[in-house]
């Protein structure tokens, strides 16, 4: 959440949103799974440890990832002209979108 906020908000870098946002999923799934066996889908996680009864760290992928996110936005808040990842076409923001602002 706060790399799609820092470049979503940079006059210079923010039409790279979806390519930043797409490389950090590609390097979760490439580089962090296979060395801590973590999972991006909470079902994928819950469908696992329910049949083999590890409840011991499931609480992590429910809890940390939407308080990462609060946290995130929370100290980013200030700075925000919006969080949409791509603003080039036809459909309106749905958030108090400043990004005209930026553009200029």
């Amino acid at each position: 959440m706060t790399t799609v906020l820092i470049v979503s908000n940079s006059r210079r870098i923010a039409r790279l949103t979806p390519w930043f946002a797409g490389f950090l999923v590609a390097a979760y799934i490439s580089v962090e799974a296979p060395l801590s066996g973590m999972s991006m889908n909470p079902a994928r996680t819950l469908g696992s440890a329910l049949p083999a009864a590890q409840w011991h760290a499931l609480w992590i992928y429910f809890l940390a990832p939407p308080a990462a996110m609060l946290l995130a936005g929370r100290i980013y808040r200030s700075h925000v002209f919006c969080a949409k990842l791509h603003h080039h076409n036809d459909k309106r923001c749905i958030f108090r979108c400043n990004y005209g602002a930026l553009a200029q």
